[in-house]
């Protein structure tokens, strides 16, 4: 069941979103019942705002947090708006995007009036191909946690069922890996193994002294509370926040409103 509503789903720094100028942008996230995770998305959508002046950027989830996706798109057709970018807040094209957020689309297709709505590419790999921008914000994520001199990664995601979703994952952790010189391993808080407990103690067993951990996650909760916990209990040296609203964060969900995702991007080292 979802919460009640937290803010008004159609606002704008200059007020009510109207018909005309560029298209709006509605970000869709998972959804959680930590307060923490809705206020990542919607600092995700001020800073994309920020980055892109005059397209209005809407935040929505999927469950425990109102606004959802069928009913920002309902109100943007009802506002006089004819076309709309939706914008995956996630990292894996596993079952929330093959299934859930077509049916929110089409769900307000059904009840409102026309609206052309162009669903991106998720934050995750496209086809294989990991994008500069993605891994820019684990960089900066893993500066800021300072962990010093490090000789293995782990690469700490939430967990899925899906197979080719945790393929991605690991082609994530091998581009990490490869950015870095080091070896990077994968793991998982849920539904996969192994844990990010497991994952450090295994690089310690064989040599590595100093384990930093990356977390493969797009806003705080339950789940990276219990990396970091597991992690450190293990011996990792520091355990990376998640990349909430940082500035390559915001790019990569341009970049994905624009079509872009294999071209090159170059960024500072931080």
């Amino acid at each position: 069941m979802r919460a009640a509503r937290l803010i008004s789903p159609i606002t704008t720094p200059t007020g009510p979103c109207a018909a005309g100028g560029a298209d709006p942008v509605v970000l869709v996230a998972h959804g959680s019942r930590d307060p923490r995770a809705a206020m990542a998305t919607r600092a995700l959508a001020r800073a994309v705002s920020a980055a892109r002046p005059g397209t209005p950027v809407l935040a929505s989830w999927l469950d425990h947090t109102e606004p959802g996706p069928t009913e920002v798109l309902r109100e943007l057709a009802v506002a006089g708006h004819r076309r709309a970018v939706l914008v995956p807040l996630l990292l894996t094209a596993a079952y929330h995007r093959r299934v859930d957020i077509p049916a929110a689309v089409a769900a307000a297709a059904r009840t409102g009036p026309a609206l052309a709505v162009r669903v991106t590419d998720v934050l995750g790999p496209v086809d294989g191909a990991v994008d500069p921008a993605l891994l820019a914000g684990l960089r900066r994520r893993l500066g800021e946690a300072r962990p010093g001199r490090f000789d293995a990664l782990v690469l700490a995601a939430a967990g899925t069922r899906d197979a080719r979703a945790r393929g991605s994952v690991g082609r994530v952790a091998d581009a990490l890996g490869a950015e870095f010189g080091v070896p990077c391993r994968v793991s998982y808080a849920s539904a996969a193994s192994p844990t990010t407990g497991v994952a450090v103690a295994r690089l310690r067993a064989a040599g590595a002294r100093r384990v930093a951990v990356a977390g493969y996650f797009l806003a705080p909760g339950l789940f990276h509370d219990a990396v970091t916990e597991v992690a450190r209990a293990a011996g990792a040296v520091a355990v990376a926040a998640p990349l909430t609203d940082a500035p390559e964060l915001a790019d990569l969900v341009l970049r994905r409103v624009d079509g872009r995702s294999r071209e090159r991007l170059v960024t500072p080292t931080v």
